[in-house]
């Protein structure tokens, strides 16, 4: 059993609650892992259906509580991530994702920040994901290798 707890993601000074779990047994806990990494693998292939570039999905349950995996591309302009963030919002709503939690930076032509609790998406332009450099900042969290699970998921 694991202990109740709450996530929270800070945006100010405001802390929003993400997720609450209550008594989650070990096997709901691998299928709601799983169910996330299947949707993080469809929303990376939502990113390079548009022409997202070096699309990556990190698994974060082994490194952190504040999310299950990141969905990380880039886009060579503000319309192209616009593009792709309304895709993904598109899919997640589709295969029935937790609403989403925030959005940040809809109108920057730099990044932009969806969070569906489980899942984050990060579009990135080129200069912008090279100045926050997330796969760097969590080196901890191992890449997920999403193509062959997008393709099946696709042909079922």
């Amino acid at each position: 059993m694991i202990a109740n707890f709450v996530r929270f993601w800070i945006f100010g000074d405001i802390p929003i609650a993400t997720a609450t779990l209550k008594k989650t047994t070990a096997s709901t806990l691998i299928e709601r892992q799983q169910a996330s990494r299947e949707l993080a693998s469809l929303a990376a292939q939502a990113c390079e259906d548009l022409k997202g570039k070096e699309t990556v999905v990190l698994d974060l349950t082994p490194v952190t509580p504040i999310a299950d995996f990141f969905v990380v591309t880039t886009a060579t302009s503000g319309r192209q991530m616009r593009a792709i963030a309304e895709d993904v919002e598109q899919l997640m709503k589709k295969h029935g994702s937790r609403p989403r939690v925030g959005v940040e930076g809809r109108e920057s032509d730099t990044w932009i920040l969806q969070d569906y609790g489980d899942i984050v998406l990060h579009v990135f332009s080129s200069d912008g994901r090279a100045l926050y450099d997330l796969e760097h900042l969590w080196a901890d969290a191992p890449h997920i290798d999403w193509k062959p699970l997008a393709k099946k998921l696709a042909e079922e």
